[in-house]
């Protein structure tokens, strides 16, 4: 089924249209990513409005829409009231989560049709994968494990933690990036211990963690990746915390598969850290789902009570974080099966000592 078709059938009495805004879902609708535009969806026809900066891509490359190109004559509003004229549109579902307060009233005003939260059923869709959606992360979890797989030459002391990111985001892009997900993390030494730490200024020393949580846009679907490795050498404690991290994140993945609820994956990591006496070291969820956002729903974390079925897509992201010592975060990626699931991240997970 086309993308185009599940929004169709969306448009059965509570809605006779859907005015798409977000660039996630004129992506997801269209199969093709435009920057700036709007869209309309009616059973009676599918418009795309973008402006002269994107006109001839989008008539290029977009499927299944009527493309019409905005300017000062033709503004998106004025458009926009053709189309619901031309299609007998009445009630349009909107993208509440994508537009601001302005933007919102700015519609309703100017808008020949009555204008009805949405969003949930609209990107609702995005949760499972399509196999073309599929591949497309395969190949952007490729880029951040070649990028890695460089990069973690290039640690060594007296560096700082910006200069270590700068490395980074050169080695996403040299391997086929074509944007990061999003900013990378990168920290070091007691600085691990921030789960969304900004890397700074601080010289990376023999003895410390670092910590490097990154991921890339391919072809408008995301990656996402933690690696911790040890500079020079690790103590018995850090040793310790981090194979906890790992045998909490394995199993994590081997309680992934499609059936169970969120909080059930979550909880066969949670249990093995708590269990190793760090339970109040690990303070966000297991995982969440990932696509063209790099945070999508549903979620792998103590209240994700949703079912998760075949080919979503997660992170496997367990952590321990001890408070002016050092933290550790392993994460991957992996795409729920009906049996288990398919783990598409391939850098080394043990231990590395740089």
């Amino acid at each position: 089924m086309r993308n185009i078709d599940k929004y169709l059938s969306l448009l059965d009495g509570e809605v006779d249209g859907l005015l798409l805004t977000s660039r996630y879902s004129r992506y997801y609708g269209a199969e093709f990513d435009i920057a700036e535009g709007v869209a309309i969806v009616t059973k009676a026809g599918c418009r795309y409005f973008t402006d002269s900066r994107y006109i001839e891509s989008a008539e290029k490359g977009i499927r299944g829409f009527t493309v019409k190109m905005v300017d000062r004559e033709n503004p998106y509003r004025k458009l926009l009231n053709e189309a619901i004229a031309d299609f007998g549109v009445t009630v349009l579902g909107f993208e509440e989560d994508y537009l601001t307060v302005a933007e919102f009233r700015r519609y309703e005003e100017s808008l020949n049709a009555k204008l009805v939260p949405f969003n949930e059923k609209i990107n609702g869709f995005r949760a499972v994968k399509e196999p073309w959606e599929l591949e497309q992360m395969r190949k952007a979890q490729d880029i951040t494990d070649a990028a890695f797989a460089e990069v973690v030459t290039r640690i060594h002391p007296g560096m700082t933690e910006l200069d270590l990111q700068a490395e980074l985001i050169y080695c996403l892009y040299k391997n086929g990036a074509h944007g990061l997900s999003f900013d990378p993390i990168v920290v070091s030494g007691p600085n691990t211990s921030l789960p969304h730490g900004v890397a700074g200024d601080r010289v990376i020393r023999e003895g410390d963690f670092v910590t490097m949580d990154f991921g890339v846009l391919y072809r408008g679907y995301c990656s996402d990746m933690t690696r911790t490795v040890a500079v020079g050498y690790a103590t018995e404690e850090m040793k310790k915390v981090y194979d906890t991290v790992l045998k909490a994140q394995l199993a994590g993945i081997a309680a992934t598969r499609a059936g169970v609820p969120g909080k059930e994956i979550d909880g066969a990591a949670r249990q093995v850290i708590a269990d190793a006496g760090y339970g109040a070291y690990f303070g966000h969820g297991y995982g969440h789902s990932l696509g063209m956002e790099i945070h999508e729903m549903p979620g792998c974390n103590p209240s994700g009570e949703r079912i998760m079925a075949e080919n979503m897509v997660a992170s496997a992201e367990p952590g321990i974080y001890l408070p002016g010592k050092f933290g550790v975060r392993i994460e991957d990626v992996v795409i729920f099966g009906a049996d288990g699931c398919e783990d598409i991240t391939h850098s080394p997970k043990n231990l590395m000592i740089v």
